[in-house]
């Protein structure tokens, strides 16, 4: 069983700015946390949301780095936490749920792409997927008393359309009995974070709380390509041969504004009020496709495959609770749902 992907016709194109999905929504006395916030899309889309009015919350790792990252953007509120510390993800929360402070929006943007070699955590977790998905399910389930206190909260995960890499391979999380492949880790956190909006989505509505999913675009200059080699970036179009960014909405190749657009309508627009659990591309709710993708390749992925549809097993239910239970296990952390 899949959830419903049904486009709404938003109005909205892969040319629509964080400015245009903006417009009209007034954020005061609204409070967010965008983890990967002082770079790339993260730091977009915070800068929006301070545009707007709202309260916006920066957990970084390095906060110094932080700091540099975002002295242009007065009033952004700078946290330490490392989404690879358990122990550090707690603390963050209860400072925030000390505060008292409500929690509109939380969007988890912050995460690692294509690592070269397999990697694991202090734990043992392959990285992409500790790093992409596990870190942020256990702030999820940390920040739940704030999120499900706060009527109408959103919890927005930046996924990609590189989950058509790979599902979840629930039998060999880690890459223990079969060869690590860059994209095939990376795959399966991207569609990680789509199933645990389905998931999250589905026990959340009781209290109010919606959550979506979103591929963001190709963005070049994000960091986040830095372990594709660049030969592989020129093959792909993402950049030229003098490393030149290329942008072009046609080819999913976007700008900032552009590619954090999908963040900021995911997080505040009212189109998607009484939705949620769905995967959006291009400030829309993306399709179903009809099967599961066969040899998706990175050039697909970086040079804007521009058919948006969300691959079955991402939406899929029983996956998504399956995906619950083991974030559960590996993390020892429980949701107070």
């Amino acid at each position: 069983m899949t959830t419903p992907q049904t486009p709404i016709n938003s109005g909205f194109t892969a040319w629509s700015t964080t400015s245009h999905v903006i417009k009209g929504i007034d954020l005061v006395g609204k409070v967010a946390i965008v983890t990967g916030g002082y770079s790339g899309l993260g730091r977009e889309a915070a800068r929006t949301f301070l545009s707007a009015g709202a309260r916006v919350i920066v957990p970084a790792r390095d906060v110094e780095r932080a700091r540099k990252a975002l002295d242009g953007l007065p009033g952004v509120e700078i946290e330490e936490m490392d989404l690879l510390d358990p122990a550090s993800i707690d603390a963050f929360a209860k400072r925030f749920l000390d505060s008292g402070l409500p929690l509109d929006m939380l969007v988890n943007s912050a995460g690692i792409m294509a690592l070269p070699e397999r990697t694991l955590d202090a734990r043992g977790y392959e990285l992409q997927f500790a790093t992409n998905h596990l870190g942020h399910f256990q702030l999820t389930a940390r920040l739940w008393p704030a999120l499900k206190a706060t009527p109408g909260a959103r919890v927005v995960s930046v996924s990609s359309m590189g989950h058509r890499f790979s599902p979840v391979i629930f039998d060999d999380l880690t890459f223990e009995n079969r060869p690590y492949e860059p994209w095939s880790g990376y795959g399966q956190s991207k569609t990680a974070n789509i199933l645990f909006a389905v998931e999250l989505d589905a026990r959340g509505q009781t209290d109010d709380v919606r959550a979506f999913s979103l591929h963001p675009g190709g963005i070049p200059g994000t960091g986040l390509e830095k372990h594709v080699p660049r030969a592989d970036l020129i093959a792909a179009g993402v950049i030229d041969e003098n490393g030149v960014p290329q942008i072009n909405p046609a080819k999913d190749l976007k700008s900032f504004p552009q590619g954090a657009a999908t963040h900021v309508w995911c997080a505040t627009s009212p189109q998607l009020d009484g939705k949620g659990g769905v995967f959006c591309v291009d400030s829309e709710i993306a399709p179903l496709m009809d099967a599961a993708p066969e040899n998706f390749s990175m050039a697909e992925s970086q040079s804007g495959h521009r058919d948006n549809g969300v691959a079955p097993y991402a939406v899929d239910r029983e996956a998504a609770k399956r995906l619950w239970e083991v974030s559960e296990q590996l993390t020892g952390v429980q949701f107070a749902i």
